[in-house]
């Protein structure tokens, strides 16, 4: 069978599943933006599209234009394909609401089509109610409708779409809820597993295996994912326990929600709220996968925080390595982690984090039971080895003529 998966990035959501359906005989193709990509065995393509949306576009349908500039430069990179390498996929999975996926099916009318939603822009939209309860006005509410247009057009042309977790999959208008299927893309429990507390050596950082370390991982720092309230808490706690260093991952940017002008960041603006003890303070930016296991290995607590948005990987990566988890009781955590796998926190409430932070490093016996009972979490529920098996077995039964209801019945 053959497969194409396409994403503006590789490998992103797409990776482990490209690799398993490869190992179990597929052909393997990826169509993404990233240039000068190769791969032994999954074969790479390269789609640019050819300019930016028109200056003189309506605001509103920047996005949409953006889509179907996107849209367009996959279907010729497919259709020349199509004639010089004889391409033609079984199944094509795309990525929605960037628009690569968008003229799939005029390449290939009789390919099956699988969709992979991330979010769909209500108004008010969860998250940004969460940060700001000011209710939209009519530009933002209109703005947000007209966002979800390449998504529309994809939801119309799928067989089946997948949405990593049920609060995603329930941002979705009720009309399409039959379509989508609440499927996770699998947490590796072979690498991401708990080992002796390690001493962590990498960019600069050097700490003994007996340091009290906690660890905070997001793409950018920001308020989406918690990080001046993390902050605060941390000022605090380090004033508390002079032993305790903070191993910060990720870069000095805005990767969601509003961003700020040149020359501002939200690092900056705690570094000049609060105290800091920066010989204890790590910001080691991006890390390789290696890296970044290596800082979950060394971790006394790790926190994580977020708004009602997408989950982060980084969060069930954490508990599968058997991290002790400091989550923000959101809803998104909530279906995941609860009082009996972690230690959820008021995201508002830097006194609610402070407590969770010196409670994770001063009750052991309670974090031993939560570490455990994070790691068994993922193992039953999310283990990459069973998750990447049944989904190979949907596009199967995609591909026969009662392909939906049995698609469908073994997402169960």
């Amino acid at each position: 069978m053959q497969v194409l998966f396409l994403h503006n990035n590789f490998p992103a959501q797409f990776g482990a599943l490209a690799g398993h359906l490869r190992d179990a005989g597929w052909s393997v193709w990826f169509g993404t933006q990233r240039q000068g990509l190769s791969h032994p065995s999954i074969n790479t393509f390269h789609y640019q599209p050819h300019r930016e949306p028109a200056l003189e576009i309506h605001p509103y349908s920047n996005a949409w234009e953006k889509a179907v500039i996107n849209g367009q430069s996959v279907a010729r990179a497919c259709l020349e394909l199509k004639r010089s390498h004889g391409l033609n996929p079984d199944i094509v999975v795309s990525h929605s609401g960037w628009g690569p996926g968008l003229f799939v099916k005029d390449v290939w009318p009789e390919a099956k089509s699988v969709g992979y939603f991330e979010w769909y822009y209500n108004s008010p939209a969860p998250d940004v109610a969460f940060l700001d309860p000011a209710p939209p006005n009519a530009d933002q509410r209109a703005r947000a409708r007209a966002r979800n247009a390449p998504i529309l057009l994809d939801l119309a042309s799928v067989e089946i779409g997948f949405c990593p977790t049920e609060w995603q999959r329930s941002q979705f208008p009720e009309v399409f809820q039959d379509k989508l299927v609440t499927h996770h893309d699998g947490v590796d429990t072979a690498y991401f597993k708990p080992t002796r507390k390690q001493p962590l050596r990498l960019k600069g950082v050097d700490l003994p295996a007996d340091a009290d370390v906690i660890t905070y991982v997001a793409r950018g720092m920001e308020p989406y994912r918690g990080f001046p309230q993390f902050m605060a808490a941390l000022s605090r706690l380090q004033a508390e326990m002079p032993n305790c260093h903070a191993v910060i991952v990720g870069e000095d940017r805005v990767a969601y929600g509003k961003k700020l002008d040149e020359g501002d960041s939200h690092k900056a603006r705690v570094l000049a709220a609060h105290e800091f003890d920066l010989s204890r303070t790590h910001f080691v930016g991006y890390l390789s996968r290696d890296e970044y296991r290596k800082a979950l290995a060394a971790s006394s607590a790790h926190v994580y925080l977020t708004t009602p948005f997408v989950l982060s990987w980084s969060m069930m990566e954490a508990m599968a390595a058997g991290c002790l988890l400091v989550a923000s009781d959101t809803a998104p955590v909530r279906e995941v982690a609860d009082e009996t796998n972690a230690m959820l926190v008021d995201f508002h409430d830097t006194d609610s984090i402070l407590r969770g932070l010196r409670s994770a490093l001063t009750d052991a016996d309670r974090g031993r039971r939560l570490r455990a009972a994070a790691r068994r979490t993922i193992e039953e529920r999310y283990a990459a080895a069973r998750i990447l098996g049944e989904k190979r077995r949907i596009f199967e039964r995609l591909l026969t003529p009662v392909a939906t209801e049995e698609a469908f019945a073994a997402a169960g």
